[in-house]
């Protein structure tokens, strides 16, 4: 099982408008799209989606909450709430239909009751049965970065492996408390490791976690740099590194990399067949990860990636040693 936290979900809404967005101009979209959002739910949807079985953990609040739990049930992901008071937060993304660029207005949240917080990271610490937990995201306004390390240690303490796709403070907090899994875009993964090119900077990333991993008796780790169009470089906690391309491209690329971790983590769990090498389990889990990553992008929304599609360009993919 696949436990997807979400600490700072959203109402994603996505809107195709066929001009440029212009400021004091009226726009009539052509579509709106709305998801039960934020990373973490991006990931849950995705994993679920490829056939994962997934359970999301979220912090709701209000109308919104209620919105998203409900789509959550809709979807048929099972759905571990924690309320809190005020609202959960909305997110505006509009693109032309044809480019699909987007403009984005992203809400940072209400500050979350202390006491809800500390209810969301107690039921972290019940997880039962979860192979793999991932923390993906922003945390609420009010809520330290620490507190992502925190999540990495209780999710482990289940005996889950943690992956974690965050970035800034809350990144950093939660690399210090060593996760399985790091996955990072090419720019964050630049801020972490000042190495601008991805394959250097995932090995260099791996490196710094596999010192912080020993110090602590913990098997080693994996991390992945997506960079968009040229693909992703994993390296796999055997230390090889791969590189992943997928010669295939869509024009609504938000909720790409949380499409890529539900895939990846699909995979690992299960969703993908099974190598009988263990130590290839990697190698073979990232075309899924590339092919969600991609399907995502061929349809508006995050996370509302065909699965059919999705396999379909996995097969496609190019996984060759990096």
């Amino acid at each position: 099982m696949i436990a997807a936290l979400a600490p700072n979900p959203s109402i994603d809404r996505f809107f195709l408008v066929a001009d440029q967005v212009r400021i004091g101009a009226i726009h009539r979209p052509s579509e709106l799209i709305a998801v039960a959002g934020g990373k973490g739910l991006n990931v849950a949807r995705a994993a679920s989606t490829l056939g994962g079985d997934v359970r999301a953990v979220a912090l709701l609040a209000g109308h919104a909450g209620r919105w998203i739990a409900d789509e959550l049930l809709d979807n048929a992901i099972r759905a571990d709430v924690v309320w809190t008071t005020g609202e959960t937060r909305s997110s505006l993304t509009a693109a032309d239909p044809e480019s699909g660029r987007p403009t984005e207005f992203y809400e940072r949240g209400e500050s979350t009751d202390p006491a809800a917080w500390e209810r969301f990271a107690d039921r972290v610490s019940a997880l039962s049965g979860a192979s793999w937990a991932s923390i993906s995201g922003s945390l609420p306004p009010g809520i330290p970065a620490a507190a992502s390390a925190d999540l990495v240690e209780r999710a482990r303490s289940t005996g889950a492996r943690v992956a974690v796709d965050q970035a800034g403070a809350a990144l950093a907090a939660a690399l210090g408390a060593a996760p399985d899994l790091v996955k990072v875009n090419a720019s964050e993964a630049r801020e972490l490791t000042g190495q601008s090119e991805p394959r250097a900077a995932a090995l260099a990333l791996h490196e710094s976690l596999l010192k912080r991993r020993d110090l602590v008796g913990l098997d080693a780790p994996a991390t992945v740099v997506t960079a968009g169009e040229a693909g992703a470089y994993l390296v796999a906690p055997d230390g090889r590194a791969w590189r992943g391309t997928l010669d295939a491209r869509g024009p609504f690329p938000n909720g790409s990399g949380d499409s890529f971790l539900g895939g990846l983590l699909a995979a690992l769990d299960g969703g993908a067949a099974v190598p009988a090498d263990a130590a290839e389990l990697w190698q073979a889990a990232l075309p899924l990860a590339l092919g969600a990553a991609t399907a995502n992008a061929e349809r508006a929304g995050a996370g509302r990636l065909d699965p059919r599609r999705a396999r379909t360009l996995a097969a496609q993919a190019l996984v060759q040693p990096s």
